[in-house]
């Protein structure tokens, strides 16, 4: 274990990352699958956990608010060694190697070997819902606010999901199958929100993948 405070046979310790974005969903929704979970702003508080969630927002406002806080260098070192990490929408969009549309001053955390668009399927108007199937977990029904999606991936990243094969998602036919669900190793991502729809078995599936690690 790469640090945490996980006690063999318990519940593993996994944190929100609180800077901005759905921090209390991902508690509720986490403390629902089985983790103990807490909000982290401080590098102290990161080193406790088992795990760690990236929730959805602006990305490089959270980008900005990771070095202001001093977790960017922190939070790369513990991804880099192997922390499990679980990132929705924005959070995608941190871990991605590289992203499309993007500020040039905007931090990347690592960590999936992928080129993620940002805003890829347009405005705040332009969000809506869809039923994906899911690898690992089934049938979702999915929450896309302002989303990216990954323009590509490398072959070490599993893709768990993609929107229909249809030029009726918003984007029309250059967003038809685009992957919007992938997992590289100890690192998993989506372009849609599961804390919003009571549905908990993406983190159920995070939850499981950090007790796996620990």
């Amino acid at each position: 274990m790469s640090g945490g405070q996980q006690v063999f046979g318990g519940e593993p310790l996994i944190g929100v990352l609180a800077l901005q974005g759905d921090v209390r969903e991902h508690v509720a929704a986490l403390r629902a699958s089985g983790a103990r979970a807490q909000p982290v702003r401080r590098d102290t508080e990161l080193s406790e956990v088992d795990g760690l969630v990236i929730p959805g927002g602006e990305s490089t406002t959270i980008s900005r608010l990771l070095a202001m806080f001093g977790l960017l260098d922190p939070l790369r070192e513990r991804i880099a060694a192997g922390l499990p990490v679980y990132g929705s929408c924005a959070g995608m969009i941190l871990l991605a190697a590289k992203v499309l549309d993007g500020r040039e001053d905007q931090h990347q955390l690592g960590g999936l070997d992928v080129i993620v668009r940002r805003n890829a399927f347009g405005r705040q108007v332009d969000s809506f819902e869809e039923d994906l199937d899911v690898t690992g977990v089934g049938s979702v029904h999915a929450v896309f606010i302002r989303a990216p999606w990954v323009e590509s991936a490398s072959p070490e990243v599993e893709v768990l999901a993609r929107v229909s094969d249809t030029p009726d998602v918003p984007g029309g036919e250059r967003a038809a199958g685009r992957i919007v669900a992938v997992r590289q190793g100890s690192v998993l991502a989506t372009a849609f929100h599961p804390e919003l729809t009571g549905d908990t078995r993406v983190h159920r599936l995070f939850v499981k993948m950090v007790e796996e690690n620990s």
